[in-house]
């Protein structure tokens, strides 16, 4: 990680625990939001105009946080306004860099070799740990944000004028209603799955997948429509979905998530086929990225060793193609 600027560990899944061994998540510290007229965000500083070409998304494609950004990016149509580089999925000492691998980037912008240089660059003095997503202001050549809910959110709203007739992933009449399942979901799944593998006590382990599958259960009895909420995909849907697509290949055998597969819910496995048919989601989904990325994590994997399956996902992703 970084302190003070500068790289000074080798990089570690466990970014800290609590006493009784929880993994304890870091942060997000970079909270800027570009909006339609530059106008300061919910967070940070103003001074961030929607503009096309100005903004860039630095990704990992085996990253659900950075996922659903890129989800928001291809709903909302902003493709041909905001380029995504893409870091390559193994994790190295220094944690994620550019380059070398199939379908990864090389940083266009600084030439960095790792994503850690782009964070002393937007500040010399960070100290933390350098994650995705990233965007990036190329006018003034610094970070506006490392947070992808927020990023998710000023995607939704920022661009409206110069993409117009897209769906609104937040709607106000949903709101509320958002926030709570976001927040229910985020703590036993999303980062549910995450706390059970990363978890340095039994104790903690056991709550942590207890959560997990007490969330999937509730969620495949909540699946009796098309979406979490009816007809209309919000970004709930996203939050959900970047769990889900994960699940099999990496979280039930790596993060020893392992009482039940996604392939054995019917409705979620349902859902995830219907949200993979949304316009540009399949795009967003690289498996080889996703396995390649987690296997690499020397502390839960020290042998490198990259699984062949699960198959039922590799069918899955190929009926969509």
């Amino acid at each position: 990680m970084l302190i003070n600027g500068k790289w000074t560990a080798d990089w570690h899944p466990v970014q800290a625990k609590d006493g009784e061994g929880r993994f304890v998540r870091q942060q997000s510290s970079f909270r800027n939001w570009i909006t339609a007229d530059g106008a300061p965000g919910p967070t940070g500083t103003g001074g961030f105009k929607a503009e096309p070409g100005r903004y860039r998304l630095y990704v990992a494609l085996i990253c659900p946080w950075a996922s659903r950004t890129l989800i928001a990016r291809k709903l909302k149509g902003l493709e041909d306004l905001i380029p995504v580089t893409v870091v390559n999925p193994v994790l190295t000492a220094q944690g994620w860099g550019f380059g070398g691998y199939p379908d990864a980037d090389i940083d266009p912008l600084h030439g960095a070799a790792h994503l850690h240089e782009l964070y002393t660059r937007a500040d010399d003095d960070y100290t933390g740990r350098a994650t995705v997503p990233v965007l990036w202001d190329e006018a003034t050549d610094t970070m506006v944000s490392n947070e992808s809910a927020d990023i998710v959110r000023m995607f939704n709203t920022a661009f409206a004028d110069l993409v117009p007739d897209r769906p609104d992933l937040y709607p106000a009449d949903l709101a509320s209603d958002i926030d709570a399942l976001n927040a229910e979901v985020y703590d036993r799944l999303n980062n549910g799955v995450y706390k059970a593998g990363f978890a340095s006590s039994q104790g903690a382990y056991d709550e942590a997948v207890a959560g997990v599958f007490q969330m999937l259960d509730l969620l495949e009895k909540r699946l009796t429509g098309e979406y979490l909420f009816g007809p209309r995909f919000t970004e709930a849907d996203m939050r959900l979905f970047v769990t889900l697509i994960r699940f099999d290949a990496a979280y039930h055998g790596l993060f020893k998530t392992n009482r039940r597969r996604i392939a054995d819910y019917p409705r979620l496995s349902a859902y995830m086929g219907r949200v993979l048919r949304l316009p540009g989601v399949r795009e967003t989904v690289n498996l080889d990225h996703i396995k390649a990325g987690y296997y690499s994590i020397k502390a839960l994997n020290p042998t490198g060793i990259v699984p062949a399956g699960p198959d039922h996902v590799t069918a899955l992703l190929e009926a969509v193609k």
